[in-house]
């Protein structure tokens, strides 16, 4: 499958729609389920405690089992683990559709996260197996971070669709999906069994301990939006999971087949670009959390209402696979990401001094920042995390990305809603105010400013840049 030229036949476009497929469904079912909260709780009579659950079964599914799935995909196949995992995901999306009660619901999307760990850095490494290193790769992987980036977005519109007939459909939908994702993903990809690494046994001991202490620490930062409230369980869960992440450190180098080699976390550009991805992420989960309170508890619009307002942020659907990979091809990979996260910074920056009575025009440039910022960082950012990292370590350096950004989600999430409820706490208030709405927005903006300077450190490291297509190129050679 994989060749040096930039032509791509139509079962290697296959094999990309496949992989995009996938990456596509795991964004646009976390999009609608966040569209559908309000009506599942109507209906279910979930508590708040519940109804914040849903959401943190999910993160903690994702941030807890990534890279344990990551490396899982490294040792016992990728396409194995994208097929298995896809119909784990199948199933269970469909079981939350019936959920009649609330602890159904937490199975239900604790599962469906821990499904999505494992696929997600199945179908990254299966990008970079099936696509050669340079330009090949380099578009592919343009159009997939389009996808991942598009699902999120289109994904408000479609859950608020889906919420105005049933919110069941929000979990039926993904389903049939699905569906046809795995009927055409066992056609078309290819059985890499024969390119695994020879089995040596696995390391149990350490797949435990960094599950437990990815779980402890997926929960602590989930455990953040409390604020003051219990602040010392969350710091008690903070430590044990460091503890137990020290203790699988000490395991790692005493195995003799260690489940995680060290020596990648070394690398200052892996460091740098999971550190900046985590960023990036919080101050968009952030800022999307307080816009969305701000138009639906404060301006009284609805869910489809606000997820046609963000909208125009999928425009980086388009522009990620068109216009990033000549701005990657002239610039270079990290020039770009740095502008992306520039045109973020100054996104969340113009929504600062929002008020009760602003029109959409005003908020529009907002959003059409945001649109252009995701095509230039997320595309960036997902090839950034394979760059310069051995082949056979691929799914295990997905997962340390995705890792990154489920776990910056999550914090943007919590660290917005801790300041925001504070600030109604002082207020004396029960409702969220247009002052609590400011004072969330400053920390996306912070969180934007230190992704961009974490990435300008590596301005300053010269790379060869890689030679990416222009679609006249690819037409010439089709």
């Amino acid at each position: 499958m994989s060749t040096s030229n930039t032509r791509m036949d139509g079962r290697t476009w296959g094999v990309l729609f496949v992989l995009c497929g996938a990456i596509f469904l795991e964004g646009i079912d976390v999009a609608m389920l966040n569209v559908a909260l309000p009506a599942i709780r109507e209906d279910l009579g979930l508590s708040t405690g519940v109804l914040s659950g849903v959401v943190s079964a999910y993160v903690l599914g994702y941030g807890g089992f990534m890279l344990l799935g990551g490396r899982v995909a490294d040792l016992l196949g990728r396409r194995r683990m994208f097929l298995w995992w896809l119909l784990v995901f199948v199933v269970f999306s469909g079981l939350g559709g019936f959920a009649t009660e609330g602890w159904m619901l937490l199975v239900a999307r604790f599962v469906t996260g821990v499904a999505a760990a494992f696929m997600a850095p199945a179908g990254l490494a299966l990008v970079t197996s099936n696509f050669a290193e340079g330009p090949q790769r380099t578009r592919a992987l343009g159009v997939y971070a389009g996808t991942a980036a598009g699902g999120f977005s289109l994904g408000l519109v479609a859950g608020g669709v889906l919420v105005s007939a049933n919110w069941r459909w929000v979990f039926f939908a993904p389903v049939i999906l699905a569906a046809a994702i795995l009927l055409a993903a066992v056609a078309l990809l290819k059985d890499d069994r024969q390119e695994l690494p020879e089995a040596r046994g696995f390391d149990l001991a350490g797949a435990a301990s960094i599950t437990a202490a990815m779980l402890l620490l997926a929960y602590g930062v989930v455990r953040l939006e409390h604020g003051g409230a219990g602040l010392g369980t969350t710091l008690a869960v903070f430590a044990a999971g460091v503890v137990l992440l020290g203790i699988f450190v000490l395991i790692e180098r005493r195995s003799t087949n260690p489940l995680v080699r060290l020596g990648i976390l070394r690398s200052a550009r892996l460091v740098r670009t999971n550190l900046a991805a985590l960023l990036f992420m919080a101050s968009f989960a952030g800022f999307q959390f307080m816009v969305t309170l701000y138009l639906q508890e404060l301006r009284g619009w609805t869910a489809l209402q606000t997820g046609l307002a963000m909208l125009v942020v999928g425009i980086d659907t388009i522009l990620a696979p068109t216009l990033t990979p000549r701005l990657v091809n002239r610039f270079g990979n990290v020039r770009v990401l740095f502008g992306g996260i520039v045109l973020a910074a100054l996104a969340y920056v113009l929504f600062l001094p929002v008020a009760q009575d602003w029109t959409y025009a005003v908020m529009l440039p907002t959003m059409l920042l945001l649109g252009l910022a995701f095509a230039l960082s997320y595309g960036p950012l997902t090839m950034a995390a394979t760059d310069g990292v051995d082949e056979r370590e691929h799914g295990l350096a997905g997962g340390l990305l995705y890792t990154s950004m489920q776990f910056g989600t999550a914090l943007g999430i919590s660290a917005v809603t801790a300041v925001s409820m504070a600030t109604v706490n002082a207020e004396a208030g029960e409702d969220i105010s247009l002052t609590a709405i400011r004072h969330g927005l400053v920390l996306p903006v912070t969180a934007a400013v230190l992704a961009a300077f974490v990435t300008a450190f590596g301005l300053r490291r010269k790379t060869p840049t890689p030679q990416v297509p222009t679609p006249a190129a690819v037409r010439a050679a089709a």
